[in-house]
């Protein structure tokens, strides 16, 4: 595949795209720079295809530059937001960063990649500092972004802080000398802003590439851990084939584009079997085996799909799955649902009893309220593909 048509492939914005062309093809070595705010501890799909387009970067012979955002990450990411986010602090952020980083080399390459961390330029900076960065920004700039417009038109909260945060991550830039800046396309105004702080600091403005935010299982809302439509980069084998099994037939040709990184041709041919007639499952076996294969192994992806095909096309449970401890505590469906990890909220709980997602010992849960008392080896199901089994009740209470 020709060197630019790796790069643009999936990308959404590219600022400015004739530039960066020419700049790849001269054989130009570039800095290119990618921030990660390690606000959770874990990273799922949404977030590898962006890491993708880095380590297309990498396989390129370019330079990736990793930014660990532990001063923004306390701030929070104000992309997207309607109300303010409950800052973190440093040991939060530092612990986060940890298994942050671990899931980020499954993808990228850790020998090509300078990682660099925020505090390296912020960390000693006065309040006279500040206020000479803050001297490159004007607020009307920054309260151009559409998320502050709405929220401010809506008379809700813009906190000072968040202002400063496009102006961070814009003097990121500057620090790293950075020649790309990566993102999703929710990030555009902050990799555009830097450009304006590169240009103040009398440096060349980046070039700025932006990929689609991919769509978690529903197939509707972004992928995101708190909505719990996601694939985790650290989900085991099993897991991750089960849930990409699920994965509404729609997004097929997408996830091979953004998560596995199929060239056009191949995009292509997959189209034509699916509107062909071929049946949507068999692709989407391929689909997730070559998933599991980017994230594990051939051989995981192989024992995954065996397994997939023993518990759901002969109607079989797995033989081996996740077991976890119940509290004393425990009485109803729902808490035993939120105890045991199968939903992040009794909300949510309640919404997938109410769709008749739910089995306890293979039959349907249709009472989120029903009395439940822990018993070892009970297996409890969730949609499709999620099995956890009691081991025991802990006398002592609360986990």
């Amino acid at each position: 595949m020709p060197d630019w048509e790796k790069v643009r492939r999936g990308a959404v914005n590219i600022e400015v795209a004739d530039h960066l062309r020419a700049a790849i093809d001269s054989g130009a070595r570039l800095r290119v720079k990618l921030g990660i705010d390690p606000s959770s501890p874990d990273i799922h799909l949404g977030h590898a295809v962006v890491l993708g387009k880095l380590r297309d970067f990498q396989e390129l012979g370019h330079t990736a530059v990793l930014i660990i955002g532990d001063f923004t990450a306390r701030i929070g990411d104000p992309s997207g937001q309607s109300a303010t986010r409950r800052p973190l602090d440093a040991a939060e952020v530092e612990a986060n960063a940890q298994t942050y980083l671990d899931q980020v080399f499954q993808i990228v390459d850790r020998e090509a990649t300078e990682i660099r961390r925020q505090s390296e330029w912020f960390g000693d900076m006065n309040l006279a500092d500040t206020i000479r960065l803050a001297q490159r920004a004007t607020l009307a700039q920054i309260t151009t972004r559409d998320d502050f417009r709405k929220r401010m038109s809506a008379g809700g909260a813009v906190g000072l802080h968040e202002l400063l945060y496009p102006l961070l991550q814009g003097h990121d830039s500057v620090a790293v000398h950075a020649d790309v800046e990566l993102g999703g396309t929710d990030q555009l105004f902050n990799l555009l802003f830097a450009r304006d702080i590169q240009r103040e600091s009398g440096m060349k403005p980046q070039d700025v590439l932006t990929l689609p935010l991919l769509e978690g299982l529903d197939g509707v809302q972004k992928m995101s851990k708190s909505l719990g439509n996601y694939v985790g980069v650290a989900d085991g084998p099993a897991d991750m084939f089960g849930k990409i099994m699920s994965l509404p037939d729609g997004l097929i040709g997408r996830y091979f584009l953004l998560v596995v990184g199929s060239n056009e041709d191949e995009l292509g041919e997959i189209e034509r079997r699916l509107s062909g007639g071929e049946n949507p499952r068999d692709v989407k076996v391929e689909l997730a085996r070559a998933i599991v294969t980017r994230f594990h192994s051939a051989r995981d992806a192989a024992v995954a799909e065996e397994a997939f095909s023993a518990q759901f096309r002969r109607g079989e449970q797995p033989e081996e799955m996740e077991e976890k401890v119940l509290a004393s505590d425990v009485t109803t469906v729902v808490d035993a649902l939120v105890g045991l990890g199968l939903t992040t909220s009794r909300g949510e709980a309640r919404r997938l009893v109410a769709q008749r997602g739910v089995r306890l010992n293979g039959v349907t849960v249709d009472d989120p309220d029903s009395d439940y008392e822990a018993a070892r080896g009970d297996v409890w199901q969730v949609g499709k593909h999620r099995y956890v089994r009691v081991k025991a009740a802990d006398p002592s209470g609360p986990r």
